[in-house]
């Protein structure tokens, strides 16, 4: 990394650390939440955050938005919402002066930085589906027209996990689209008191903004080019690649762990891998640090990999989770070469990008 980098990392830090105070002051608690949703915005990912309602989901997203300098528009998905709702759509409007008609686009509410889809399972399919080229071509085609959308482009959408009736869960195609699903719990004791203290007195608090849109696409940019060691970049592939229970050609079956083939239906592509390096790189420069470590790709590993992982009737019998899967990986895969050397799990870890 040239010098320029170097700093451009230790301004990053100092401004997520600014960061932190000013959403602290609007947001009690919920730091895992905030970490998470700035490194997918740092990776250029979206997110899905599951939670149940009043755990301030929508005004973490409003208040990070307003601390960026990001334009933001919540879409509230209801039964009856129609894609071009969504989009946008094509209208015709006369020329007062040359009484010409013709057609004119009146965009829709995705075209901001950040776009608040909110509880995005209560609308079907088609409409959901209207965010798929939105995430992952940022544009939107009306009327045989493309039209692209502002830059940086974000999709944050909300779950309600606990009420299903009426509901359409997303497919799979548009959950991996998702860099992460961040789960969003409830507060402590304390931090409870604190919201129920602030929110029900006349404080309010205008929160200044930390970066500007210029800056957060620099940073975008710098996390492309931060450099990974070979082992690292294969650690975080071995937690994608281990949870498929379809061996492939350069993979034995008896890689895969008894339990993944007990309780897996279907494990993570590699758009898992990929957005595992991502993330970690973002985490670590986030923090300060100029290189990716092993720690920063088992932080990111949950979020990643819980909402790409399909479970079984057996793991929903014996209560074993995404989440536990994950746990499990985290304790099987060696993090370093010593461990491999001890019990000689997993040799290709740990050899050169060269190496036969």
């Amino acid at each position: 990394m040239e010098a320029s980098d170097l700093e451009a990392v230790e301004k990053l830090h100092q401004a997520y650390e600014r960061l932190l105070k000013e959403v602290n002051h609007v947001v009690i608690g919920q730091h895992k939440v905030v970490e998470e949703l700035m490194i997918s915005l740092l990776a250029g990912g979206h997110c899905l955050l599951v939670g149940v309602p009043g755990l301030a989901k929508t005004l973490i997203v409003h208040t990070l938005a307003d601390t960026l300098n990001l334009s933001f528009n919540r879409v509230q998905f209801t039964p009856d919402l129609m894609p071009a709702d969504i989009t946008g759509t094509d209208v015709i409007q006369e020329d007062k002066i040359t009484g010409n008609r013709d057609f004119k686009f009146l965009a829709g509410p995705v075209f901001a930085n950040v776009v608040l889809a909110d509880e995005i399972n209560r609308t079907p399919p088609k409409t959901q589906a209207a965010l798929l080229e939105a995430m992952q071509e940022h544009q939107v085609t009306a009327g045989g027209r493309k039209h692209k959308l502002p830059v940086p482009f974000f999709v944050l959408a909300t779950q309600n996990p606990i009420e299903q009736e009426g509901t359409y869960p997303l497919p799979e195609a548009q959950l991996d689209r998702f860099m992460f699903e961040i789960k969003v719990e409830y507060p402590t004791e304390e931090e409870e008191f604190a919201i129920v203290r602030q929110t029900t007195s006349d404080e309010s608090y205008a929160v200044k903004k930390v970066l500007e849109l210029d800056e957060l696409l620099s940073f975008q940019s710098l996390v492309r080019r931060v450099p990974v060691a070979d082992h690292v970049i294969r650690y975080a592939m071995q937690f994608a690649r281990m949870t498929r229970i379809i061996a492939t050609d350069d993979a034995r079956a008896t890689d895969i762990p008894d339990f993944i083939r007990e309780y897996v239906s279907w494990g993570a592509g590699p758009r898992a891998s990929q957005n595992l390096v991502l993330g970690a790189k973002a985490r670590a420069i986030l923090h300060g640090r100029l290189y990716v470590s092993t720690d920063d790709v088992r932080a990111v590993a949950h979020p990643v990999l819980r909402h790409r992982i399909i479970t079984n009737f057996n793991a929903e019998a014996d209560g074993m989770s995404p989440d536990k899967i994950v746990d499990r990986l985290i304790e099987l895969i060696p993090v370093d070469s010593s461990q491999e050397k001890l019990d000689g799990r997993l040799p290709q870890v740990f050899r050169s990008a060269d190496a036969r």
